[in-house]
Protein backbone atom coordinates (compact mmCIF):
# COMPACT_ATOMS: atom_id res chain seq x y z
CA UNK A 1 0.00 0.00 0.00
CA UNK A 2 1.53 3.30 -1.09
CA UNK A 3 0.97 6.28 1.17
CA UNK A 4 -0.75 9.18 -0.61
CA UNK A 5 0.61 11.73 1.86
CA UNK A 6 4.12 12.60 2.99
CA UNK A 7 4.44 16.31 2.19
CA UNK A 8 7.05 17.60 4.68
CA UNK A 9 5.63 21.13 4.65
CA UNK A 10 7.12 23.20 7.47
CA UNK A 11 8.78 20.10 8.95
CA UNK A 12 11.41 20.49 6.25
CA UNK A 13 12.98 23.16 8.46
CA UNK A 14 12.31 21.58 11.87
CA UNK A 15 15.41 20.72 13.92
CA UNK A 16 14.92 17.13 15.06
CA UNK A 17 17.28 17.65 18.00
CA UNK A 18 14.78 20.03 19.64
CA UNK A 19 12.78 17.07 20.97
CA UNK A 20 13.56 13.84 22.80
CA UNK A 21 13.43 10.48 21.04
CA UNK A 22 11.20 8.82 20.11
CA UNK A 23 8.67 11.65 19.81
CA UNK A 24 5.56 12.65 17.89
CA UNK A 25 5.60 16.30 16.85
CA UNK A 26 2.33 17.87 15.69
CA UNK A 27 2.25 21.19 13.83
CA UNK A 28 -0.67 23.30 15.05
CA UNK A 29 -0.42 25.59 12.00
CA UNK A 30 -0.82 22.66 9.58
CA UNK A 31 -3.69 21.35 11.69
CA UNK A 32 -5.45 24.71 11.36
CA UNK A 33 -4.84 24.73 7.62
CA UNK A 34 -6.47 21.29 7.25
CA UNK A 35 -9.40 22.29 9.44
CA UNK A 36 -9.89 25.49 7.48
CA UNK A 37 -10.28 23.49 4.27
CA UNK A 38 -12.83 21.20 5.92
CA UNK A 39 -14.74 24.17 7.33
CA UNK A 40 -14.81 25.87 3.93
CA UNK A 41 -16.30 22.75 2.34
CA UNK A 42 -18.80 22.46 5.19
CA UNK A 43 -19.94 26.05 4.70
CA UNK A 44 -20.03 25.92 0.90
CA UNK A 45 -22.06 22.69 0.86
CA UNK A 46 -24.21 23.52 3.92
CA UNK A 47 -23.45 20.21 5.64
CA UNK A 48 -21.89 19.18 8.97
CA UNK A 49 -18.36 17.87 9.49
CA UNK A 50 -17.24 15.82 12.48
CA UNK A 51 -13.66 14.88 13.39
CA UNK A 52 -13.09 11.14 13.81
CA UNK A 53 -11.40 10.52 17.15
CA UNK A 54 -10.46 6.99 16.08
CA UNK A 55 -7.86 8.53 13.78
CA UNK A 56 -6.67 11.50 15.81
CA UNK A 57 -7.60 11.97 19.46
CA UNK A 58 -4.92 14.35 20.70
CA UNK A 59 -7.35 16.09 23.04
CA UNK A 60 -4.92 18.87 23.90
CA UNK A 61 -5.75 20.34 20.48
CA UNK A 62 -9.51 19.89 20.95
CA UNK A 63 -10.00 23.67 21.28
CA UNK A 64 -8.45 24.13 17.83
CA UNK A 65 -10.75 21.52 16.29
CA UNK A 66 -13.73 23.12 18.03
CA UNK A 67 -12.99 26.43 16.28
CA UNK A 68 -13.67 24.86 12.88
CA UNK A 69 -15.82 21.72 12.97
CA UNK A 70 -19.27 20.73 14.24
CA UNK A 71 -18.16 18.07 16.70
CA UNK A 72 -16.64 14.61 16.72
CA UNK A 73 -17.52 11.01 15.99
CA UNK A 74 -16.55 8.26 18.39
CA UNK A 75 -16.25 4.48 18.31
CA UNK A 76 -17.56 3.48 21.72
CA UNK A 77 -17.92 4.50 25.34
CA UNK A 78 -14.39 5.60 26.14
CA UNK A 79 -14.06 7.80 23.07
CA UNK A 80 -17.52 9.21 23.80
CA UNK A 81 -16.34 10.06 27.33
CA UNK A 82 -13.24 11.72 25.94
CA UNK A 83 -15.40 13.71 23.54
CA UNK A 84 -17.75 14.86 26.28
CA UNK A 85 -14.84 15.99 28.46
CA UNK A 86 -12.75 17.90 25.94
CA UNK A 87 -14.50 18.52 22.61
CA UNK A 88 -17.18 20.99 21.58
CA UNK A 89 -20.22 20.27 19.43
CA UNK A 90 -22.08 17.11 18.51
CA UNK A 91 -21.05 13.57 19.38
CA UNK A 92 -21.96 10.76 16.98
CA UNK A 93 -21.13 7.29 18.28
CA UNK A 94 -20.92 4.14 16.17
CA UNK A 95 -19.73 0.80 17.51
CA UNK A 96 -19.60 -2.55 15.74
CA UNK A 97 -21.20 -4.04 18.87
CA UNK A 98 -22.17 -2.26 22.07
CA UNK A 99 -21.94 -3.88 25.49
CA UNK A 100 -25.36 -3.71 27.15
CA UNK A 101 -23.93 -2.32 30.39
CA UNK A 102 -22.29 0.56 28.51
CA UNK A 103 -25.06 1.58 26.14
CA UNK A 104 -27.02 3.71 28.62
CA UNK A 105 -24.01 5.97 29.14
CA UNK A 106 -23.34 6.07 25.39
CA UNK A 107 -26.91 7.31 24.94
CA UNK A 108 -26.42 9.96 27.62
CA UNK A 109 -23.25 11.27 26.01
CA UNK A 110 -24.16 11.05 22.31
CA UNK A 111 -26.36 12.97 19.91
CA UNK A 112 -26.39 10.07 17.44
CA UNK A 113 -26.18 6.41 18.53
CA UNK A 114 -25.48 4.30 15.46
CA UNK A 115 -25.89 0.53 15.38
CA UNK A 116 -24.18 -2.03 13.18
CA UNK A 117 -27.20 -4.26 12.76
CA UNK A 118 -30.98 -4.10 13.16
CA UNK A 119 -30.79 -7.15 15.42
CA UNK A 120 -28.65 -5.36 17.99
CA UNK A 121 -30.84 -2.27 17.78
CA UNK A 122 -33.96 -4.33 18.46
CA UNK A 123 -32.31 -6.30 21.26
CA UNK A 124 -31.33 -3.09 23.05
CA UNK A 125 -34.65 -1.35 22.48
CA UNK A 126 -35.50 -1.44 26.23
CA UNK A 127 -32.26 0.40 27.02
CA UNK A 128 -33.00 3.04 24.39
CA UNK A 129 -36.58 3.45 25.61
CA UNK A 130 -35.42 3.79 29.21
CA UNK A 131 -32.82 6.38 28.25
CA UNK A 132 -35.41 8.46 26.42
CA UNK A 133 -37.88 8.10 29.28
CA UNK A 134 -35.17 9.54 31.53
CA UNK A 135 -35.09 12.64 29.33
CA UNK A 136 -32.06 11.85 27.17
CA UNK A 137 -32.26 13.20 23.62
CA UNK A 138 -30.49 11.26 20.88
CA UNK A 139 -31.12 9.94 17.40
CA UNK A 140 -30.78 6.29 16.43
CA UNK A 141 -28.91 5.38 13.28
CA UNK A 142 -27.97 2.25 11.34
CA UNK A 143 -24.70 1.65 9.56
CA UNK A 144 -25.26 0.11 6.16
CA UNK A 145 -22.79 -1.83 4.05
CA UNK A 146 -22.98 -0.53 0.45
CA UNK A 147 -21.60 -3.82 -0.92
CA UNK A 148 -19.48 -1.68 -3.21
CA UNK A 149 -15.76 -2.42 -2.73
CA UNK A 150 -13.56 0.61 -3.37
CA UNK A 151 -10.41 -0.14 -1.39
CA UNK A 152 -6.92 -1.06 -2.51
CA UNK A 153 -6.41 -3.48 0.40
CA UNK A 154 -9.33 -5.84 1.24
CA UNK A 155 -8.69 -5.84 5.00
CA UNK A 156 -9.20 -2.05 4.98
CA UNK A 157 -12.29 -2.19 2.75
CA UNK A 158 -15.60 -2.21 4.68
CA UNK A 159 -17.35 -3.55 1.57
CA UNK A 160 -15.06 -6.54 1.10
CA UNK A 161 -16.87 -9.91 0.95
CA UNK A 162 -17.84 -11.14 4.41
CA UNK A 163 -17.22 -7.77 6.05
CA UNK A 164 -18.55 -7.49 9.59
CA UNK A 165 -19.07 -3.72 9.27
CA UNK A 166 -22.53 -2.44 8.42
CA UNK A 167 -25.81 -4.08 7.50
CA UNK A 168 -25.88 -5.24 3.86
CA UNK A 169 -28.07 -2.87 1.83
CA UNK A 170 -29.64 -5.74 -0.08
CA UNK A 171 -31.25 -6.85 3.21
CA UNK A 172 -32.87 -3.52 4.13
CA UNK A 173 -36.64 -3.60 4.62
CA UNK A 174 -39.28 -0.95 5.36
CA UNK A 175 -39.64 -2.39 8.86
CA UNK A 176 -35.95 -1.80 9.53
CA UNK A 177 -35.95 1.71 8.11
CA UNK A 178 -38.92 2.69 10.28
CA UNK A 179 -36.74 2.17 13.38
CA UNK A 180 -33.99 4.65 12.51
CA UNK A 181 -33.58 8.40 12.25
CA UNK A 182 -30.53 8.27 10.01
CA UNK A 183 -28.25 6.13 7.88
CA UNK A 184 -24.47 5.86 8.17
CA UNK A 185 -22.02 4.38 5.70
CA UNK A 186 -18.23 4.39 5.77
CA UNK A 187 -16.73 2.90 2.63
CA UNK A 188 -13.48 4.76 1.93
CA UNK A 189 -9.84 4.70 3.00
CA UNK A 190 -7.49 7.54 1.99
CA UNK A 191 -9.55 8.12 -1.17
CA UNK A 192 -10.72 11.00 -3.30
CA UNK A 193 -14.08 11.95 -4.80
CA UNK A 194 -14.75 9.24 -7.40
CA UNK A 195 -14.97 6.31 -4.93
CA UNK A 196 -17.44 8.36 -2.86
CA UNK A 197 -19.56 9.03 -5.93
CA UNK A 198 -19.52 5.33 -6.90
CA UNK A 199 -20.57 4.39 -3.36
CA UNK A 200 -23.37 6.95 -3.30
CA UNK A 201 -24.69 5.78 -6.67
CA UNK A 202 -25.15 2.33 -5.14
CA UNK A 203 -26.65 3.62 -1.88
CA UNK A 204 -28.92 6.16 -3.60
CA UNK A 205 -30.97 3.56 -5.45
CA UNK A 206 -31.60 1.52 -2.30
CA UNK A 207 -32.57 4.27 0.13
CA UNK A 208 -34.38 6.55 -2.33
CA UNK A 209 -37.82 5.41 -1.10
CA UNK A 210 -37.01 7.02 2.28
CA UNK A 211 -35.85 10.39 0.96
CA UNK A 212 -37.70 13.07 2.86
CA UNK A 213 -38.08 10.81 5.89
CA UNK A 214 -34.44 10.38 6.98
CA UNK A 215 -33.24 13.13 9.32
CA UNK A 216 -29.61 12.68 8.37
CA UNK A 217 -27.22 10.67 6.21
CA UNK A 218 -23.67 10.24 7.47
CA UNK A 219 -21.19 9.48 4.67
CA UNK A 220 -18.46 8.47 7.10
CA UNK A 221 -14.74 9.06 6.74
CA UNK A 222 -11.81 8.06 4.56
CA UNK A 223 -12.22 11.24 2.48
CA UNK A 224 -8.76 12.67 1.71
CA UNK A 225 -10.29 16.14 1.39
CA UNK A 226 -7.22 18.04 2.60
CA UNK A 227 -4.88 16.41 0.09
CA UNK A 228 -3.77 18.97 -2.50
CA UNK A 229 -5.15 17.05 -5.49
CA UNK A 230 -8.60 16.28 -4.01
CA UNK A 231 -11.51 17.37 -6.25
CA UNK A 232 -13.06 19.79 -3.75
CA UNK A 233 -15.31 21.70 -6.14
CA UNK A 234 -16.87 18.45 -7.34
CA UNK A 235 -17.32 17.35 -3.72
CA UNK A 236 -19.17 20.54 -2.78
CA UNK A 237 -21.52 20.23 -5.74
CA UNK A 238 -22.12 16.57 -4.94
CA UNK A 239 -22.91 17.29 -1.29
CA UNK A 240 -25.34 20.07 -2.21
CA UNK A 241 -27.13 17.74 -4.61
CA UNK A 242 -27.26 14.96 -2.01
CA UNK A 243 -28.84 17.30 0.52
CA UNK A 244 -31.39 18.56 -2.02
CA UNK A 245 -32.24 15.06 -3.26
CA UNK A 246 -32.64 13.47 0.15
CA UNK A 247 -34.02 16.29 2.29
CA UNK A 248 -31.62 15.09 4.99
CA UNK A 249 -28.77 16.70 6.88
CA UNK A 250 -25.52 15.41 5.40
CA UNK A 251 -22.52 14.56 7.58
CA UNK A 252 -18.90 13.78 6.78
CA UNK A 253 -16.55 12.25 9.37
CA UNK A 254 -12.96 12.83 8.22
CA UNK A 255 -10.27 11.50 10.48
CA UNK A 256 -7.04 11.30 8.55
CA UNK A 257 -7.89 14.49 6.64
CA UNK A 258 -7.94 16.44 9.92
CA UNK A 259 -4.31 15.67 10.70
CA UNK A 260 -2.96 14.89 7.22
CA UNK A 261 0.75 15.76 7.06
CA UNK A 262 0.41 17.54 10.41
CA UNK A 263 2.77 15.31 12.40
CA UNK A 264 6.09 13.50 12.31
CA UNK A 265 7.62 10.69 14.35
CA UNK A 266 11.21 11.46 15.38
CA UNK A 267 13.66 8.68 16.16
CA UNK A 268 17.33 7.92 16.70
CA UNK A 269 19.67 5.31 15.24
CA UNK A 270 20.81 3.10 18.12
CA UNK A 271 23.06 0.62 16.32
CA UNK A 272 24.09 -0.51 12.84
CA UNK A 273 25.60 -3.63 11.31
CA UNK A 274 25.81 -5.68 8.10
CA UNK A 275 23.83 -8.81 7.21
CA UNK A 276 23.95 -9.02 3.42
CA UNK A 277 22.86 -5.37 3.44
CA UNK A 278 23.32 -2.50 5.88
CA UNK A 279 20.97 -2.66 8.84
CA UNK A 280 20.09 -0.03 11.43
CA UNK A 281 18.24 -0.45 14.72
CA UNK A 282 16.26 2.64 15.71
CA UNK A 283 14.18 3.55 18.74
CA UNK A 284 11.06 3.72 16.54
CA UNK A 285 9.21 0.41 16.39
CA UNK A 286 6.89 -0.54 13.55
CA UNK A 287 4.96 -2.94 15.76
CA UNK A 288 4.75 -0.57 18.76
CA UNK A 289 4.58 2.88 17.18
CA UNK A 290 3.44 2.47 13.55
CA UNK A 291 1.52 -0.84 13.44
CA UNK A 292 -0.11 0.00 10.09
CA UNK A 293 3.34 -0.44 8.55
CA UNK A 294 2.92 -4.15 9.25
CA UNK A 295 -0.87 -4.45 9.10
CA UNK A 296 -1.55 -2.62 5.82
CA UNK A 297 1.33 -2.99 4.96
CA UNK A 298 2.78 0.32 3.78
CA UNK A 299 6.06 2.23 3.62
CA UNK A 300 5.97 5.52 5.54
CA UNK A 301 7.69 8.46 3.90
CA UNK A 302 10.92 9.65 5.50
CA UNK A 303 11.77 13.29 6.08
CA UNK A 304 14.58 14.33 3.69
CA UNK A 305 15.13 10.80 2.34
CA UNK A 306 18.09 10.86 -0.02
CA UNK A 307 17.59 10.25 -3.73
CA UNK A 308 20.79 8.25 -4.09
CA UNK A 309 22.92 5.93 -2.02
CA UNK A 310 22.69 2.43 -0.63
CA UNK A 311 19.37 1.57 1.07
CA UNK A 312 19.54 0.87 4.80
CA UNK A 313 17.09 -1.59 6.37
CA UNK A 314 15.52 0.08 9.40
CA UNK A 315 14.10 -1.97 12.24
CA UNK A 316 12.80 -1.32 15.71
CA UNK A 317 14.24 -2.30 19.08
CA UNK A 318 11.73 -5.08 19.84
CA UNK A 319 12.46 -8.80 19.61
CA UNK A 320 9.82 -9.32 16.89
CA UNK A 321 11.66 -10.43 13.74
CA UNK A 322 9.08 -8.62 11.65
CA UNK A 323 9.60 -5.28 13.40
CA UNK A 324 10.96 -3.80 10.17
CA UNK A 325 10.00 -0.32 8.95
CA UNK A 326 11.53 -0.64 5.50
CA UNK A 327 14.59 0.10 3.37
CA UNK A 328 15.60 3.77 3.15
CA UNK A 329 18.33 5.97 1.73
CA UNK A 330 19.11 7.91 4.85
CA UNK A 331 19.68 11.66 4.86
CA UNK A 332 22.22 11.12 7.66
CA UNK A 333 25.10 8.66 8.20
CA UNK A 334 24.07 5.20 9.38
CA UNK A 335 25.65 5.78 12.75
CA UNK A 336 24.40 5.62 16.35
CA UNK A 337 23.03 8.94 17.58
CA UNK A 338 21.82 10.24 14.21
CA UNK A 339 18.24 11.51 14.06
CA UNK A 340 15.59 10.59 11.46
CA UNK A 341 11.86 11.25 11.16
CA UNK A 342 8.88 9.73 9.38
CA UNK A 343 6.20 11.95 7.85
CA UNK A 344 2.42 11.99 8.23
CA UNK A 345 2.35 10.21 11.59
CA UNK A 346 -0.14 12.32 13.58
CA UNK A 347 -3.14 10.19 12.65
CA UNK A 348 -3.58 6.50 13.47
CA UNK A 349 0.03 6.02 14.62
CA UNK A 350 -0.51 8.05 17.80
CA UNK A 351 -3.74 6.26 18.71
CA UNK A 352 -2.34 2.78 18.01
CA UNK A 353 0.88 2.87 20.04
CA UNK A 354 1.54 0.03 22.49
CA UNK A 355 4.23 -1.10 24.92
CA UNK A 356 5.01 -4.59 23.60
CA UNK A 357 8.42 -5.71 24.89
CA UNK A 358 8.48 -2.72 27.21
CA UNK A 359 9.35 -0.49 24.25
CA UNK A 360 9.14 3.16 25.26
CA UNK A 361 6.14 5.15 24.06
CA UNK A 362 6.98 8.28 22.04
CA UNK A 363 6.50 11.58 23.82
CA UNK A 364 4.05 14.06 22.28
CA UNK A 365 5.03 17.60 21.31
CA UNK A 366 3.00 20.49 19.88
CA UNK A 367 4.86 22.82 17.52
CA UNK A 368 3.46 25.87 15.77
CA UNK A 369 5.35 26.42 12.55
CA UNK A 370 3.98 29.95 12.31
CA UNK A 371 5.32 31.12 15.67
CA UNK A 372 7.98 28.39 16.15
CA UNK A 373 6.67 27.76 19.67
CA UNK A 374 7.31 24.21 20.89
CA UNK A 375 5.79 22.49 23.91
CA UNK A 376 6.03 18.96 25.25
CA UNK A 377 2.43 17.89 25.86
CA UNK A 378 3.08 14.43 27.27
CA UNK A 379 5.99 12.22 28.27
CA UNK A 380 5.63 8.53 29.13
CA UNK A 381 7.67 6.65 31.71
CA UNK A 382 8.09 3.18 33.16
CA UNK A 383 4.94 3.64 35.26
CA UNK A 384 2.80 3.88 32.12
CA UNK A 385 4.11 0.49 31.01
CA UNK A 386 3.83 -1.05 34.48
CA UNK A 387 0.30 0.14 35.20
CA UNK A 388 -1.11 -1.49 32.05
CA UNK A 389 -0.05 -4.87 33.47
CA UNK A 390 -0.67 -6.68 36.72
Amino acid sequence: METKAGDPGAFARFDLDRVDSPAFVVDAAKLRANLSILADIRDAADIKVLAALKAFSMWSVAPIIGEYLDGVCTSGLWEARLASEFYDGEIATYCAAYKPDELAEVCRLSDHVIFNSPGQLERYRPILDAARAAGQDFDVGLRINPLCPQGEVPRYDPSSPGSRLGFPIDQLTPEIMEQVDGIHFHNLCEQDFEPLKATWDKVFDVIEPWFGELKWINMGGGHHVTRADYQREELVEFLRDAKDDTGAEIYLEPGEAVALDAGILVGTILDSHWNGLPVAIVDISATCHMPDVIEAPYRPAMLHEAGEGEPIRLGGPSCLAGDVIGDYRLPVPNEPGERIAFLDQAHYSMVKTNTFNGVQLPSIWLWDSDSDSLEQIKAFGYEDFRDRLS
